[in-house]
């Protein structure tokens, strides 16, 4: 991940520009590599870059020959080298970076460059010839991006990563809708991200196709491995996690057999190990994918990760954690992730405890499991779902809403340490091919344990010709909230720290500028307290508290859903 923070339409920019440095150096966490800038006229852009594609050239923002377009962008474009080939328009690279390729794509295509982008992205675009700026996010909302306005500038905007270059500036911010572009000729947001599953009254009737299933992750998992850095996965011990390592593992070995079948050239600036036909571009740094994991001593997902990393054959590297550990963090984990939501913050702890130990091995980048849950419905509460077309509507919420909640926690919990997480369950086709299938397949049932339609579509029981992806014990295995499966002990110790911190005349009395958005529980409400050390009343309007749909439950753990308790209690 990179940082970045922009200004269009200032007053006076070059007196700004010390300032929006200043804003830029408060994303600095997110791209210790190098600091860049470009100031014209009443635009000014910052970038704070994480190198991983076009390591040695990719500096930004990037600007074209003439200095008429400037680019800044948070993000990875996982097609350009196929976009390069499939431009009209001539333009001359200065760089190998994946991002340079949306100057000519917006040249081409204008508004609609971004619909041609496959990736995580969010990017500004400055247009001198019509003093105009574009920006855009990307669909889903991996990478965290933000838009502000001051009541002390009027006229301009202001954009960036996070809320904290945001709020000393800007007194009024929103979260920049995903799949949305924005135009300052218009002054307007505009949805370019339309996808056939966007509306939940469009109940599809399609049938599930495992192999397409199974082909489209993999591909997504494959696109996903472009880097020149160490990189490596996240691996929980949960399906999804232990999914991804499974097919990346595979990719690894693939990359490493043809390796030494024919080495790569890197003649004529060519990049190592490039697949234009599997969109990949990837140099294997390390002989043997990595893969990490964290925990409570005793955790139950500590133990599925090691029996995974066995099976897969990674070189797996367990951490762990103390309750006091996490508490310890808190306040740093909120300062970063900049949301007050109880179960993002439980499961975002342990997550950027872990991304500090993976940083300082000399990792750059993981994979990692986002996204399955809302797709599939796997969470345990879809236990609940009253029918089909029910079940599809709450995933097309909770698919639309993800980066409010665990994207922003994969984006942000690496980011503070200047580690980068992608996430193949968001890759456009794969939610295409998933999100379009009857949701009937998706229905738990007494024969049919949740997220039943992934875990078919990796069993390769009938295909002897097939090595397994995973053990049956793991490819079967009942899910686990994060936030759980790294410890019962970890959500327990939270609870009772909040008892601690928090008295019932204090829960009787919210804060006034609270508004109806109060705490219901002491955790809840000590999170808030702290959330509101670091950003002013405005910024809640970014934030939102999740529970879970079907449920009279207050507590949004997995394992406060008696669905949890009855499947372990079966299993014993």
């Amino acid at each position: 991940m990179c940082g970045i923070f922009a200004c269009h339409h200032h007053p006076d920019v070059q007196q700004f520009k010390p300032t929006a440095l200043r804003m830029a150096k408060a994303v600095r966490h997110r791209g210790p590599d190098w600091s860049g800038n470009f100031c014209a006229e009443s635009t000014i852009l910052a970038h704070e870059r994480l190198s991983i594609v076009g390591v040695d050239s990719g500096a930004q923002p990037l600007v074209n020959e003439d200095s008429s377009l400037a680019l800044a962008v948070n993000g990875e474009i996982y097609n350009h080298r196929l976009l390069r080939k499939s431009l009209h328009t001539k333009y001359n690279f200065k760089t190998h970076s994946d991002c340079e390729v949306i100057i000519p794509l917006y040249m081409e295509h204008g508004l609609d460059a971004p619909k041609h982008l496959d990736g995580m992205f969010s990017w500004v675009l400055w247009d001198k010839k019509q003093d105009r700026v574009i920006a855009a996010r990307d669909p889903i909302g991996i990478t965290s991006f933000y838009l502000g306005r001051s009541s002390s500038t009027p006229g301009a905007v202001y954009f960036a990563s996070e809320l904290k270059c945001l709020h000393p500036v800007c007194d009024d911010i929103i979260a920049f809708p995903p799949g949305h572009v924005y135009d300052s000729k218009t002054d307007k947001l505009t949805r370019y991200f339309e996808p056939k599953w966007w509306d939940p009254t469009n109940v599809p009737t399609t049938p599930v196709d495992y192999k397409i299933v199974r082909h489209s992750l993999e591909k997504a998992v494959r696109k996903r491995l472009m880097a020149e850095v160490p990189y490596g996965v996240l691996l929980s011990g949960g399906l999804d996690s232990s999914l991804v390592a499974s097919i990346a593992q595979r990719e690894t070995l693939r990359m490493a057999e043809a390796s030494r079948a024919a080495p790569p050239s890197t003649a004529d600036g060519e990049l190592v190990g490039i697949d234009d036909e599997n969109e990949l571009s990837t140099v294997t740094t390390f002989q043997q994918l990595h893969s990490f994991s964290i925990g409570l001593p005793g955790a139950p997902d500590t133990e599925a990760a090691l029996e995974v990393a066995r099976f897969l054959g990674t070189k797996h590297h367990p951490f762990t954690f103390t309750v006091q550990d996490g508490l310890d963090a808190l306040s740093d984990v909120i300062y970063h992730l900049e949301t007050y939501d109880v179960t993002t913050i439980r499961a975002s702890t342990p997550m950027y405890l872990l991304s500090r130990k993976i940083k300082a091995m000399g990792v750059k980048m993981v994979l990692s499991g986002e996204g399955s849950d809302e797709i599939f419905g796997g969470y345990l509460y879809f236990h609940a779902a009253p029918n089909k077309e029910e079940l599809h509507k709450e995933t097309v919420r909770r698919v639309k809403n993800l980066h409010l909640a665990d994207c922003l926690r994969a984006n942000k919990s690496t980011s503070a340490w200047g580690l980068e997480a992608r996430v193949p369950f968001l890759d456009k086709e794969f939610l295409e091919t998933c999100m379009g299938v009857d949701p009937q397949d998706k229905m738990i049932t007494k024969d049919r344990i949740e997220k039943h339609m992934l875990r078919k579509a990796f069993d390769t029981t009938d295909e002897p010709e097939t090595a397994a992806y995973l053990p049956d014990k793991i490819l079967w295995r009942q899910k686990e909230q994060f936030s759980d499966g790294v410890g019962y002990s970890w959500i327990d110790g939270l609870k009772d720290e909040a008892e601690r911190q928090v008295t019932d005349e204090m829960m009787k009395n919210p804060k006034p500028e609270w508004g109806t958005d109060v705490p219901d529980t002491k955790e809840a409400y000590w999170y808030r307290t702290m959330f509101d050390e670091h950003f002013p009343p405005y910024c809640a309007g970014t934030v939102e508290r999740w529970t879970p749909t079907w449920s009279k439950q207050t507590d949004p753990s997995g394992r406060a859903i008696s669905t949890h308790n009855q499947k372990y209690d079966e299993t014993k």
